[in-house]
């Protein structure tokens, strides 16, 4: 397992011939990022990534008042909120946990860190799928039994209590 290091890492490209570049993540290695720092008021930071190869590249900005272009523009009005942000995450579906049980302890370390540590994409949430999903090696369910409206005989199926709980 590799101690938490401050600072940026880079991205150790892996092309596995479909077309685009995945970060090397292993149990020596994975990639990071440097700490998220606020911009100043004013300006902002944009992280992109792209098919040809950038991996979360860094890049600031400042916002102009008004601007005249063709091209697409997008308007921010702070002065009106319409949602609070609870967070950022993806989802934990049947085939994430299947494959990340496949790795080796360390290397499943390294992966999480780069999900959820001040070194990696910080995410703070993650949406498990209730029952199976279009990422499930099977259809299941947790209660098959028809008319069954009391879940008399809901129970959690092995893929639940060994992969998501």
């Amino acid at each position: 397992t590799l101690p938490y290091l401050p600072g940026a890492r880079p991205c150790i490209p892996e092309d596995f011939g479909h077309g685009s570049l995945v970060c090397v993540c292993n149990a020596t290695y994975c990639d990071t990022l440097d700490p998220l720092v606020l911009p100043a008021p004013g300006s902002y930071v944009k992280y992109e990534s792209s098919k040809a190869g950038k991996r979360l590249e860094r890049s600031e900005g400042r916002f102009q008042s008004s601007l005249r272009t063709s091209g697409l523009l997008l308007t921010l009005n702070i002065s009106m909120l319409y949602q609070h942000m609870k967070g950022f995450g993806g989802s934990l579906s049947d085939a994430a946990a299947m494959n990340i049980l496949k790795l080796s302890q360390p290397a499943q370390d390294n992966l999480l860190r780069s999900y959820f540590s001040d070194s990696g994409i910080e995410y703070n949430l993650v949406r498990v799928p209730m029952a199976c999903s279009d990422f499930s090696v099977r259809p299941y369910s947790y209660d098959d039994v028809p008319d069954d409206y009391e879940l008399k005989h809901f129970r959690l199926v092995d893929e639940d209590v060994k992969m998501k709980v």
